[in-house]
């Protein structure tokens, strides 16, 4: 990361920040209990300025006013997850079984920092809502959904949304935008099957929901190579197969559970009719009688083109092509500020969290936000507002 490219008032407020975040790593909270984040992001916010409001049950708004002209909304995410945490850090999780394995802490501090230099640097004119956002990973529900669910966008109304999130693997501080479908939609699909149980010693005298689950796991592995178009994406994974205590005894009943993903919101429910139809032809070809229940999740992510063209423009003027991926491809992911992009124009960007150390994936146990990116961040969103915001 070249200093020289990061704000001045942004590299004067990095050390206290990089400390906020480590702090906020160390007290993790999970989705709708973020009671000691929110405390520490409206204590910030009150002390630039911003006005205070609340939803959602822990969401915070800030907004700043300077003149008028366009509306500008900026997300940043509250909520850890439910790992243990073995990263070994000094500031590591005090709480059993919570971590920020996502770097929502570190994106909080990136748009505190950034809210610090906006309130500071008035060149700006028009309004500007930060979000900061409980329960993106879903832990009660979707944060984001709850707050439009409560109205946000009535009472919040935007002319364009943005969000940023990390991305290990990527060298650190380069930027990934990309317009149209970005990440996955993501649904949860679990299937009963109900056999016969009994004596493994007289499977005659049953209906084994097991050898109808293997036989199902297998028929799903072709369903996106056999009924999706080559040229659209998707994912069809069993991630759990629950069945049966004992070797001598068959089972009454087998679960699965899948996890379903697509870009196209035509490709997502044929993945759901397909799941519904081969579970129920391979349980009955067995005898056996399956039950399918779906849990709806984030729809497909879309960035509005002009969104994110804006973003790339931004960040080739400022960091040249070395600071852009040239040929960014969607992510398998999803996220639930999609659901926003459903209602309002925006875009959600990638920034990276580098490679090596700092490429350990996400949601895994030794993940850790890399310090180093949080200047640049914020500079991103300073940056953008004041571009929006002319």
């Amino acid at each position: 990361m070249n200093s020289t490219r990061i704000a001045p008032g942004i590299a004067a407020i990095a050390p206290a920040m990089i400390e906020l975040r480590r702090a906020i790593h160390a007290e993790p909270e999970l989705g709708f209990e973020e009671f000691a984040t929110r405390r520490r992001v409206i204590e910030q916010l009150q002390a630039w300025g911003y006005e205070i409001q609340e939803m959602a049950g822990t969401a915070v708004i800030g907004t700043l006013r300077n003149g008028s002209g366009p509306v500008l909304g900026l997300r940043a995410e509250l909520d850890a997850l439910p790992i243990q945490e073995n990263s070994g850090q000094p500031w590591s999780s005090q709480s059993a079984g919570k971590m920020h394995a996502c770097g929502h802490d570190g994106h909080t501090a990136m748009l505190l920092a950034a809210a610090c230099e906006l309130a500071r640097e008035r060149s700006w004119r028009g309004t500007l809502h930060l979000f900061f956002q409980p329960a993106e990973e879903g832990h009660g529900g979707s944060g984001a959904k709850r707050m439009l669910d409560e109205g946000m966008l009535q009472r919040f109304p935007c002319d364009a949304l943005f969000a940023m999130h990390n991305l290990p693997g990527l060298a650190a501080g380069r930027f990934m935008v990309l317009p149209g479908p970005c990440m996955a939609s993501s649904d949860t699909v679990t299937i009963r099957l109900h056999g016969r149980g009994g004596h493994g010693a007289m499977p005659e005298l049953t209906v084994d929901p097991i050898v109808a689950g293997a036989s199902l796991v297998m028929a799903l592995q072709s369903l996106v190579s056999r009924n999706v178009a080559p040229s659209q994406a998707a994912v069809v994974t069993v991630g759990a197969f629950q069945a049966g205590e004992a070797s001598n005894v068959i089972a009454d009943e087998a679960e699965l559970r899948l996890s379903l993903r697509a870009l196209n919101p035509e490709v997502r429910r044929l993945l759901r009719r397909r799941v519904q139809e081969l579970a129920e032809q391979q349980a009955s070809s067995f005898g056996a009688r399956a039950e399918v229940l779906v849990d709806e999740g984030y729809p497909v992510l879309v960035n509005d083109p002009a969104c994110a063209q804006l973003a790339r423009e931004l960040v080739l003027d400022w960091l040249g092509e070395e600071g852009l991926l040239p040929d960014p491809q969607p992510i398998l992911a999803s996220e639930d500020f999609a659901f926003w992009l459903e209602r309002a124009l925006g875009c959600y960007v990638l920034i990276g969290n580098g490679e090596g150390e700092g490429g350990c994936s996400v949601h895994n146990p030794g993940y850790d936000f890399n310090d180093q990116i949080l200047a640049q961040g914020a500079t991103f969103w300073v940056r953008l507002a004041q571009r929006f915001l002319a």
